[in-house]
């Protein structure tokens, strides 16, 4: 696995909600909160970034988080060639000629653009890590994928658990709200959208109704909103311009806190287990309270063996400042999330806000809960619940064929094996001035089925121009990886170009299968020359390849529609016609 830059930024554990869509964590609902309703933030999701950006400082030199990464197992971590000393050793001793070792690639694109979010959020997963078990065997290390779950379906799951939430229950149709707020019997209850995505409260409707959290003042107003709701499109920041559905609504009772808190359990690195983390300062973004304020975050490390103890949670609500009187209260929810977190092999719950109330009542507000789906074996009943008619078609297609998916806003589709290489496989398509289409790790033990299936989701994209296939054999082979691509293009009838860059077991092999195959396939041994084959073109939509690859028969051997550019792009060199002289470029005509 690729160490990464110490000077880089790490990507955080449970990113986005440590689900599949939501993000940036712990701000409060509009309408909702102090003086407001029943509960909430937009999104909630960073108490490990939190507790991390709270903890003392690390020795140096320190690991990357996503080299740390080990599903518990022990790592050593090496720092790259620049600080290492003699380790890796030079190009000449260790990886053979032409090869080179490097800085790591950074993040795709700017912070807090989408590129650097999935390179955040893909850094915690694993795919063929290369680790060794102790009969010296190379093992496979299993993708982590979040599960993330409807609000209103948290809140269930806390109520069962006995832990106290405001009243409240889901609507799908504009009738049943109206229905509901008639139960509750309260002046004013809340209308909550129900769509996994963070920023609702901020969000728009398609109907043109503004924010997805709305206070009402009677069940007629609340049937009138909620249609306004249901089977509408909501916009916001992180759902983009595909918006996401709102089938139901949540209604809940008006709550009127004094004072609001943030409470959450997670998984902590640095304790090797769980760990509950706390502050006074509820309802708003938990990761601005650790940068501005990282005193207000208090921390209770849980030992996984002997479980949580009731005066760790009375110590811990303490330090959050809740009264003397409630104190015992505000534990005993702790404690009964706590088991929660056990019984569901969750990864993180989130509670912003944890609320006193006027009457002295500690209640939980909103509820943010993420699973380990590798644990779906045996919790069926969670992940029975997952809503695909939020999940985009394409990451839905590649969660069925166990593939991990996410789309991007490029053009340039990428198929690689492992997350640390999709990662600076996209690293190096952004170096060269291009746009992946997509993250798509197939794993270390993909089949040619799932290859095939790799390519149906990459090529449904209209945008994606080209595909690069980057491979590196250890646990896979690249044979396998071969017979796959070759299938799809017969089988998808692909036309656009395909650049191939395969290295490890049977590369030979892989590479007999392309080249008997006849197909229009461009092999290609370097990295770097793969990923620019993929990003210039012109009007015609032709790719720009480097010359020297060509002409070594490292990328095209029986190519007829191989020549040299009219017009090469400004900031490229001239070159000879033949290619030989100097690196240049050609141009590769579509089929």
């Amino acid at each position: 696995m690729h160490a990464g830059n110490p000077g880089a930024r790490p990507p955080a554990a449970g990113e986005e909600g440590g689900g599949r869509r939501e993000e940036g964590g712990g701000r409060r609902e509009e309408g909702e909160g102090r003086g407001g309703a029943g509960g909430g933030r937009e999104g909630g999701a960073g108490p490990e970034r939190a507790a991390r950006a709270s903890g003392p400082p690390a020795a140096a030199p320190t690991a990357p988080a996503h080299a740390a990464r080990g599903r518990g197992r022990a790592q050593q971590w090496r720092p790259p060639c620049s600080t290492a000393g003699d380790w890796p050793p030079p190009p000449s001793a260790a990886a053979g000629p032409g090869r080179r070792c490097g800085p790591p690639p950074r993040y795709c694109g700017p912070a807090g653009s989408r590129f650097e979010r999935v390179g955040r959020r893909k850094g915690e997963v694993l795919g063929s890590s290369g680790f060794f078990n102790n009969h010296g065997l190379q093992i496979q290390q299993q993708q982590q994928r979040n599960l993330s779950l409807h609000e209103y379906m948290s809140m269930e799951l806390l109520q069962e658990a006995g832990v106290s939430i405001p009243k409240g229950h889901v609507a799908k149709s504009p009738d049943e709200a109206y229905a509901v707020a008639k139960k509750l019997g309260s002046k004013d209850v809340v209308i909550k959208a129900q769509v996994l995505a963070g920023g609702r409260g901020k969000g728009t409707f398609e109907s043109g109704l503004k924010g997805g959290v709305k206070i009402v003042f009677s069940p007629e107003e609340a049937k009138a909103v909620s249609s306004q709701m249901i089977g509408k499109k909501l916009f916001t920041k992180q759902t983009g311009e595909k918006g996401r559905i709102c089938n139901q609504v949540l209604v809940c009772e008006r709550r009127y806190p004094r004072r609001e808190y943030y409470f959450a359990i997670t998984m902590e690195r640095s304790f090797q287990g769980p760990v509950l983390i706390g502050s006074s300062q509820g309802g708003v973004n938990i990761e601005d309270v650790a940068a501005e304020t990282p005193e207000a975050i208090v921390k209770e490390p849980i030992d996984i063996v002997e479980g949580i103890k009731k005066e760790q949670a009375v110590r811990l609500a303490q330090k959050m400042g809740f009264p003397s009187n409630i104190v015992d209260s505000a534990a005993e929810n702790m404690v009964k999330l706590y088991n929660l977190f056990l019984k569901y092999d969750a990864t993180m719950v989130e509670i912003n806000p944890m609320v006193e109330d006027s009457d002295g009542t500690v209640l939980c507000m909103d509820a943010k809960i993420n699973f380990d789906s590798n644990s779906a074996y045996r919790q069926k009943k969670i992940f029975d619940l997952q809503d695909w008619t939020q999940e985009d078609e394409r990451e839905k297609g590649a969660a069925k064929a166990n593939l991990n998916y996410i789309g991007l806003d490029g053009n340039i589709g990428c198929l690689v094996n492992g997350a640390g290489l999709a990662m600076a496989t996209m690293d190096i398509i952004k170096l060269h001035g291009g746009t992946p289409a997509n993250f798509l790790d197939v794993g270390g033990g993909a089949t040619v089925h799932q290859v095939t299936e790799a390519f149906k989701l990459i090529t449904s994209d209209k945008k994606v121009l080209a595909i690069l296939v980057n491979i590196f054999g250890g646990i896979m082979r690249c044979d396998v990886i071969a017979q796959g691509i070759v299938m799809a293009v017969k089988d998808l009838e692909i036309k656009i170009p395909i650049v191939v860059r395969l290295q490890g077991t049977r590369v030979d092999d892989a590479k007999a299968l392309i080249t008997d195959s006849g197909l229009k396939i461009l092999a290609c041994d370097d990295l770097d020359e793969a990923a620019k084959m993929q990003l210039a073109r012109d009007d015609k939509k032709r790719t720009l390849c480097p010359l020297p690859s060509v002409y070594r028969g490292g990328c095209v051997k029986r190519s007829a529609n191989v020549r040299p550019p009219e017009k090469l792009p400004g900031n490229v060199s001239a070159h000879s016609a033949d290619g030989k002289a100097q690196r240049g470029l050609c141009v590769i005509d579509p089929p």
